[in-house]
């Protein structure tokens, strides 16, 4: 689910996972590497909701789409400034 409603919360959607995406690009990373990051929190107490790599992906998708990260010439994930 890409969007929150009555029945599905914000850290189960695909918007949720894309905040904590952003929060997590302090400095550019790869795919992996953000990954790594994700699965120590994924379904916590930090990070309420399973998600599979594959919405991962889709929240790094949503994020390109919206512009508000870019990839740099190493490959990794950064912040647009």
């Amino acid at each position: 689910m890409l969007l929150p409603d009555k029945h599905i919360r914000l850290a189960e959607s695909i918007i949720g996972l894309s905040g904590f995406a952003l929060e997590s690009l302090v400095a550019p990373k790869t795919i992996d590497a953000l990954w790594a990051e994700f699965r120590e929190v994924n379904n916590t107490y930090e990070f309420p909701a399973y998600h599979s790599f594959e919405n991962l992906v889709l929240a790094i998708d949503f994020l390109f789409s919206i512009g508000a990260i870019t990839e740099d010439s190493h490959g990794k994930l950064a912040r647009c400034a």
